[in-house]
């Protein structure tokens, strides 16, 4: 490891405390170059870590952990978390054997609140371990940090309706890095434009905008900022409404990588009584240009050049993952009957073959194994042949 000239000084979460701003973002700096190194020998989740290394500063300058429980969804973004965590030493023998682990492992540090293999587990998690505090009379924070992608997933839903209702002190913060979100934003904008345009709405639109164009002067000027208003109101009153309604005071969005706006927001919120939200917003491989580019490329990957972004070749040969793919393609071949369904996964469990041969026959299902599960069962019943590929650490959901 190379001399880092804040990083070096920082053996656990308490040495950050009382750092000023500007050696915060020093940190931030370094820590994204000490991540690229060791992920561009051992390979590893470089995206996600580069995009939350603000926010994990942010958590560790204001809680006081281990006393203060941090849960982690998917694991994929603790990179960071494990450095400051008094792993540094030990972060070159990432995913080595013997070497610390790639994901969040209790055993491994008292500062790994909940061991996770994958996503959407993080708010169920969390509402545990608030309630087994508050049984016990204990006073801690708990926080939950759930990326977009992963709050789509039945289980992150399931929690995040028990714990809205239950009233309890946990801060959720969803990391929105524009990934997942935008898809599930607009499924909800289009519901509200439904409203908007219903017709005893728009007779009431069209009566207003008559009276407001009639305005000398700036009639039309009141009219367009009306018009935009509504185009607005989409994208930025639907989501904090969502999780209002679901029993949450919601924050945000605000800046993920401003660690000042970070600090203060995190501060103000554990201050909140109740279930809050706070909502942020990150880029994806933020700091290291290829990932920022192509950051489903670089979500997980094997050794590369860190100047060029280049990948190392590899030995050639069939994997068994392609072995699959194409056995499973063939079967959809020779019966009509056959039909596959992944978790979220087509490239990685090989299924995207079958997905091109036969898109009427696929079933991608998303971050809902039990749903996967369950509606293969039901495909079963009229006769077809369902074949679920699901990634066994996925299963903890399911």
């Amino acid at each position: 490891m190379k001399k880092y000239k804040i990083l070096s000084r920082i053996n656990s979460p308490s040495d950050l405390k009382g750092l000023p701003i500007d050696d915060l973002y020093i940190l931030s700096d370094e820590l994204r170059d000490y991540i690229i190194e060791v992920v561009s020998r051992n390979g590893g989740h470089l995206a996600p870590s580069l995009g939350v290394v603000e926010l994990t500063i942010a958590l560790h300058s204001v809680l006081d952990c281990p006393r203060d429980k941090i849960v982690w969804d998917v694991g994929h973004q603790t990179y960071a978390h494990k450095i400051i965590t008094g792993r540094r030493n030990e972060f070159p023998t990432l995913r080595t054997l013997g070497g610390i682990s790639g994901f969040v492992k209790r055993d491994e540090s008292v500062y790994d609140t909940f061991s996770v293999g994958h996503a959407s587990t993080s708010i169920s998690a969390a509402l545990g371990i608030a309630t087994a505090r508050d049984i016990r009379g204990d006073d801690f924070k708990v926080v939950a940090v759930i990326g977009d992608g992963a709050l789509t997933g039945g289980l992150a839903l399931e929690g995040l309706d028990r714990t809205g209702e239950s009233g309890r002190d946990i801060l959720i913060i969803l990391n929105d890095n524009e990934m997942s979100i935008s898809p599930n934003v607009g499924a909800l904008a289009k519901y509200l434009s439904k409203i908007i345009t219903n017709p005893a709405f728009d007779q009431i639109r069209s009566r207003l905008q008559a009276l407001v164009q009639s305005i000398p002067r700036k009639g039309w000027e009141l009219f367009n900022y009306a018009r935009r208003f509504e185009e607005g109101l989409k994208n930025l009153l639907v989501p904090g409404m969502l999780f209002e309604e679901q029993g949450y005071r919601y924050l945000g969005p605000i800046d993920g990588h401003n660690i000042e706006d970070l600090i203060e927001s995190i501060d103000g919120a554990l201050k909140l009584k109740g279930p809050v939200l706070l909502h942020i917003l990150t880029t994806k491989g933020k700091g290291y240009t290829p990932a920022e580019e192509n950051a489903t490329l670089f979500h997980g990957v094997s050794a590369f050049n860190p100047n060029t972004g280049k990948f190392n070749s590899v030995s050639g040969g069939t994997t068994y993952t392609e072995v699959f793919g194409r056995a499973i393609t063939k079967l959809g071949e020779e019966d009509k009957k056959v039909v596959a369904i992944t978790a979220a996964m087509p490239d990685g469990t090989g299924t995207i073959q079958f997905k091109n041969r036969f898109p009427d026959r696929f079933f991608d299902v998303g971050i809902s194994e039990g749903h996967a599960i369950t509606f293969a069962a039901g495909l079963s019943t009229m006769g077809l042949k369902p074949i679920c590929a699901i990634y066994s650490t996925f299963l903890q959901r399911a």
